[in-house]
């Protein structure tokens, strides 16, 4: 087997840790690969990605594999670095592009309730009254902003950072236009109000401090949303 000895290109370097050990340590088919490698490193030559490495040395990567892994069990090698592609890329970009209304909805139905729970419990005095005045829609008010402000007014006071986060998340990927329905769709004054109807029953139960009746009250009201959801992602399924 024949192995290049030289690099015309230069990769990302993977730094040797400890002085090589015996040829011997290696299983023999390993060896002129095992040999092959350590000669790039003492030139100065970057390992790179395993393609890349694969290719210069006419091999295949399953083998590659094998040797790279017995120089990194031998410590000539440093560990493995995953390489990850971030989930979250900027304004969640990449969330945006992988999702649909339909998974918004999922998701706010699996934890808002527990949200609204959370915040029966724990809200201050001053956060409860912020959630019953968010609860109605006032005259000449944005509605999707009302709306939006009260469900993370509710995310906020449940003490819990990491909760009100993934909240906050889920609503900036739910608030892109590629994701939003209905966008371009006047709203519906008799959806508003009854839209307000179940914010306040929500709003009053996190007031009386009653757990269940904050998480049952939500349950209704996404259920209604989910519904909403569904007639206009499928109008015939709707009404079916």
């Amino acid at each position: 087997m024949c192995y290049l000895t030289a690099l015309n290109r230069r990769f990302n370097p993977s730094p040797v840790m400890t002085t090589p050990v015996s040829l011997r340590a290696y299983p023999d088919d390993l060896r002129p690969l095992i040999q092959a490698i350590r000669g790039l490193l003492a030139e100065g030559d970057k390992l790179g990605s395993e393609r890349a490495l694969a290719e210069t040395l006419k091999v295949k990567r399953h083998q590659l594999r094998r040797a790279l892994q017995a120089l990194r069990s031998h410590g000539e090698l440093a560990p493995a670095t995953a390489k990850r592609r971030p989930l979250i890329g900027p304004n969640g970009e990449n969330l945006v592009r992988a999702t649909n209304p339909m998974e918004v909805i999922e998701m706010r139905v699996a934890i808002e309730p527990f949200l609204a729970r959370l915040a029966a419990l724990r809200a201050s005095p001053f956060e409860m009254a912020g959630i019953e005045q968010a609860a109605t829609t006032a005259k000449g008010a944005d509605i999707g902003a009302t709306d939006l402000r009260f469900h993370k007014l509710i995310a906020a006071s449940t003490g819990n950072k990491l909760a009100s986060s993934l909240y906050n998340l889920l609503r900036q990927v739910a608030s892109d236009a590629r994701v939003r329905l209905g966008s371009n769709t006047p709203p519906c004054p008799k959806r508003t109000l009854e839209r307000d109807a179940e914010h306040r029953a929500i709003a009053q139960a996190i007031l009386r401090r009653d757990p269940d009746a904050a998480e049952r009250a939500m349950q209704m009201h996404l259920a209604a949303v989910q519904k909403r959801v569904i007639a206009q992602l499928n109008p015939l399924a709707a009404t079916g």
